[in-house]
């Protein structure tokens, strides 16, 4: 009988796969290396998609909690030029398979139902080494140490866990974020509020884009897309908020004011988000006792399907775990079997840059629209 699975990282893949073993009376403690649920904002809008996030949603027995969190109207979708005119313009009507919610309150409904204890703040993993027998040690920056037969990484892109499975490495894309906000925007930013409309904004260009989500309330969340070296962002000066919206907006010369305002108007620091990605295709032969989950497993740049297959990767290895508690090797081997196919396959579907008439046809399904974020 399994007797405790040891999962690093409480995003939402670790966290889901603690629920779903929870469900099933399996016991689990996860490691995380922030100091607490508070330690940093997580991220914004997610959209939960109808044929793998909400199938983890499910495992995990927590729908109805699930759909209290929903924001109502945040599949809306827009594309406009860089003038701000509307080339495709799809209203929320209810029906599409994508609800939205917010990132961090998605996280704190799946800490809400583990029982107390579960997850260790403030473990930063030193390192991991295997034993004999499948066996692994967890050390962490601390000193403490912990040794385990069921080790799952679920710790993301610069996982500790990994190189005990891959010499798989992250590589820059070539493509970076830099992400704003403007707070009480239909106030204090109504152009920018009224052509960013009710839920997503798409206004690209040729190695440029800017896009923008209507989280609750009336925030804008601004991510400014630039397809530039990590040298050309090295050259910025991150802590001056000025200098980095005077540089990057030089990159939008000509665009509507009620676009660039997302760059200029912050009313939080610009933040550089580099996007990493694991080799396509990237696998590993089974090795005893450990497996990974989510990012540590497929990173990819963000295509909108990040969060939702580590929500499933975390249902689905938990479920295999439940089916076979006596011989965790054969749960692993059937979770694995499963989970390169279905990510090689997305995360090959959604690479490389979409020409606007791409993207028109893409929202203009029924069961795509209102696309988010990681």
């Amino acid at each position: 009988m399994t007797s405790h699975v040891t999962i690093i990282g409480a995003g939402l893949g670790g966290l889901t796969l603690a629920r779903v073993l929870h469900v099933h009376g399996i016991p689990c403690t996860v490691h995380e290396a922030e100091a607490s649920p508070a330690a940093r904002t997580q991220g914004g809008m997610l959209d939960i998609h109808d044929y793998n996030g909400q199938l983890a949603v499910r495992a995990a027995r927590l729908t109805d909690e699930f759909r209290a969190l929903v924001l109502e109207g945040r599949q809306a979708v827009r594309i406009v030029d860089r003038d701000g005119n509307a080339l495709f313009d799809k209203g929320d009507d209810g029906t599409g398979g994508r609800p939205e919610v917010q990132r961090g309150e998605l996280r704190r409904l799946l800490l809400d139902s583990l029982p107390e204890g579960t997850v260790h703040w403030g473990r930063k993993v030193g390192g991991v080494r295997a034993l004999e027998e499948g066996r692994h040690e967890v050390t962490f920056a601390d000193g403490d140490a912990v040794v385990t037969d069921v080790l799952v990484g679920a710790d993301g892109a610069w996982s500790r866990v990994r190189p005990l499975l891959t010499t798989a490495t992250p590589r820059y894309t070539g493509e970076s974020f830099v992400e704003t906000y403007l707070f009480d925007a239909d106030t204090r930013h109504p152009a920018t509020a009224r052509v960013v409309g009710g839920g997503s904004l798409i206004a690209t260009g040729a190695d440029r884009a800017i896009h923008a989500h209507r989280e609750r309330g009336d925030t804008l969340h601004g991510y400014i897309s630039l397809t530039r070296p990590l040298d050309w962002f090295a050259d910025i000066d991150f802590t001056d908020a000025d200098a980095v919206a005077e540089r990057v907006v030089a990159e939008f010369d000509g665009w509507a004011p009620e676009l660039t305002a997302l760059i200029t108007d912050s009313d939080t620091p610009p933040v550089h988000r580099p996007f990493h990605a694991l080799p396509p295709g990237s696998t590993w032969d089974r090795v005893p006792g450990a497996t990974l989950v989510g990012d540590a497993a497929h990173l990819a740049a963000p295509n909108g399907e990040g969060a939702n297959l580590a929500m499933l990767d975390g249902a689905e290895l938990g479920e295999a775990i439940a089916a076979h508690p006596d011989d965790v090797e054969t749960a692993f081997a059937e979770y694995e079997r499963a989970m390169f196919p279905r990510s090689a396959d997305t995360n090959a579907r959604f690479a490389g840059e979409a020409a606007v008439e791409d993207l028109i046809a893409f929202f203009g399904t029924a069961e795509v629209a209102g696309w988010g974020g990681r």
